[in-house]
């Protein structure tokens, strides 16, 4: 699994000119599922998630979490975060999670962080177009790596 987090002041996606995902200040994040990923994996990456203080507190310190700050979630599905670019200049998907097992996987993401926060999404698959306003700009990358650090 893999996770961009970026810091944002709002964000939206739009599918077909419709706005379908909209929040204030909190994180937009991207979700990429890998092949090998479960729900157990899924748990992990959304405790960290919900767990990140990179929000500022009254020093000017990150501290802060999104719920201290009653902070908003953006989940948006993102295979190409697997892209493989060692071989040649167009990028493999292989490591990408089955549509299917990564749609279930990402919509349980979802499920479960509604229940600590308020959470809107994008489309599974479909053509979106983000927008976004990064605060800071504050961009972190959650994958194996991180996680395996713990």
């Amino acid at each position: 699994m893999k996770l961009v987090v970026q810091r944002v002041s709002r964000a939206e996606v739009r599918v077909n000119e419709q706005i379908v995902g909209k929040i204030g200040r909190g994180f937009l994040v991207f979700v990429g599922v890998g092949q090998n990923d479960t729900r157990e994996i899924a748990d992990k990456y959304l405790k960290k998630l919900l767990g990140l203080r990179i929000f500022e507190d009254h020093n000017g310190k990150t501290n802060l979490s999104l719920a201290d700050v009653d902070g908003e979630l953006l989940m948006v599905s993102q295979f190409t975060l697997y892209a493989n670019c060692h071989k040649g200049n167009r990028p493999s998907f292989t490591e990408a999670g089955d549509p299917q097992k990564a749609e279930e996987l990402y919509e349980y993401m979802v499920s479960e962080a509604s229940r600590q926060i308020f959470v809107q999404k994008g489309i599974f698959g479909a053509d979106m177009k983000v927008a976004l306003e990064n605060d800071g700009p504050f961009t972190i990358i959650l994958d194996e790596h991180i996680l395996a650090a713990r």
